[in-house]
């Protein structure tokens, strides 16, 4: 490739097999002033420092786009710092979090101090989701304009938190108010309330039972309607069943998808018989059927992203008897292994892993120079060994709640490397240097 600009370099990671727009092949990746500069043969370049990566997979920088950090108002779970440091110990270079913390993410004030605890506490960069209310449907255009915002976040049906809008006016209101794209919780609330004592005390394998298919199903077909209706572009997150699939793949136009890692990993009713309450969330996990259904999803093109839904609670609260525990589990560390372990198996090929990824949330969210190895673009990169074999366990986890739910599960490929705008926060398993974190940038906010 022609260097668009003369040979000298900040760093070169030399040798390493590079997954971008031009495919598959080893290639040297030149890095200047915190942005890809070159990429090709710079066997002859100079650089200040360079760095062999010969046997190692160069990815784009993996973007996580839902997260739970917790903060404010529930540190003794988790926090932005030790989510941060979370995030890059797993090889992920950009989380977007959620707006259901105390108090909830709902107007300016609680979004700039969103991003003023955020920014050089964490490792990682960021975006947080403002969170809309049956109330304030009037400031939310200009709430997704705000620096560090990457969108808005409808909560259809009750999960942690009380941020709901369960009714059809407000998410007509919501969606005719906003001109961004808006990530929806699609559960229908009503039909929640109504199946409410199906989940049966002590047994955690009825929480699929009291939020059945039909629960997703019935809200998705209401929100796909209410967009259509409005000329809304809408992102569904952590699809659950086979049977919103088709639905999905027929508004495509209107609607990106979602689905999380643990959903294409465990199934009912093992995981609640292996893993009990741990296993809990929302939406649940399903039988295994549905979860095929998710990987056709994948397969068709259908899905746009994987993100992990990271949200930690302590052990202490998920060891409470069902339905008291409550739903959500720690993801963002082991989200890239799990999902090498995937590549690896033949599940999907690590240029869709990409695409779903750093490709996939580039696109569906317009982010501004990340998730391409391109020139121009923020230098950030998910460096890993695909043939490292490495259990995961709790022990490892730097998230306050310290545990997993894939522990004891042995993986294979393995994030060795994290670098964010040029620089390597992660190398090795250690973090290096104090926290950089800057807040992510939006084409449609610029």
């Amino acid at each position: 490739m022609a260097e668009a600009f003369p040979n000298t370099y900040d760093v070169i990671y030399s040798g390493g097999t590079v997954i971008n727009q031009d495919g598959t092949g080893i290639a040297d990746v030149g890095i200047r002033d915190g942005r890809f500069a070159a990429i090709g043969d710079l066997s002859k370049a100079d650089a200040g420092e360079r760095i062999d990566v010969t046997g190692l997979h160069v990815l784009p920088g993996v973007i996580d786009t839902q997260v739970h950090m917790r903060e404010p108002g529930n540190e003794h779970k988790e926090d932005l710092e030790a989510g941060g440091n979370a995030a890059v110990l797993g090889g992920v270079t950009g989380v977007f979090e959620m707006p259901n913390t105390k108090p909830p993410t709902t107007n300016s004030d609680a979004l700039a101090d969103k991003v003023s605890r955020a920014r050089h506490r964490m490792q990682c960069d960021f975006a947080f989701y403002a969170g809309a209310t049956t109330e304030n449907a009037d400031i939310l255009a200009d709430l997704e304009r705000e620096p560090g915002c990457c969108g808005i976040k409808i909560f259809m049906g009750s999960s942690t938190g009380n941020l709901l809008v369960p009714d059809d006016d407000h998410v007509r209101a919501v969606l005719k108010a906003i001109n961004r794209r808006c990530a929806v919780h699609s559960e229908d609330e009503y039909r929640l309330r109504e199946r409410r004592e199906l989940a049966e005390l002590g047994k955690p394998e009825t929480h699929p039972v009291w939020r059945d298919v039909e629960t997703a199903v019935k809200c998705t077909e209401r929100l796909l309607r209410l967009a259509r209706e409005e000329g809304a572009r809408i992102h569904v997150l952590h699809i659950t069943t086979a049977d919103e699939m088709p639905i999905l793949a027929a508004n495509k136009d209107i609607a990106t998808v979602e689905v999380t890692p643990q959903h294409l990993t465990f199934a009912a009713p093992d995981c609640y018989q292996e893993i009990g309450t741990r296993a809990l969330m929302n939406p649940p996990i399903r039988t295994a059927e549905h979860r095929a259904g998710l990987w056709a999803g994948i397969a068709a093109g259908i899905v746009d992203i994987v993100a992990t839904d990271h949200s930690p609670h302590t052990l202490e609260e998920k060891a409470q008897t069902y339905p008291k525990a409550p739903s959500g589990m720690p993801g963002v560390q082991t989200f890239v292994p799990v999902m090498l372990n995937y590549v690896n198996e033949g599940k999907l090929s690590l240029e869709r892993l990409v695409d779903l990824t750093s490709h996939g949330p580039n696109r569906v969210f317009g982010i501004a120079r990340k998730g391409r190895i391109a020139v121009g673009y923020d230098a950030d990169l998910t460096i890993v060994d695909m043939k490292k074999q490495r259990t995961i366990e709790d022990e490892w986890i730097a998230s306050v709640s310290k545990w997993s739910a894939f522990s004891g599960q042995k993986m294979t490929g393995w994030p060795i490397g994290t670098v964010i705008r040029g620089r390597q926060v992660m190398w090795d398993d250690e973090i290096l240097g104090a926290a950089q974190g800057e807040p992510i940038r939006f084409t449609e906010v610029l």
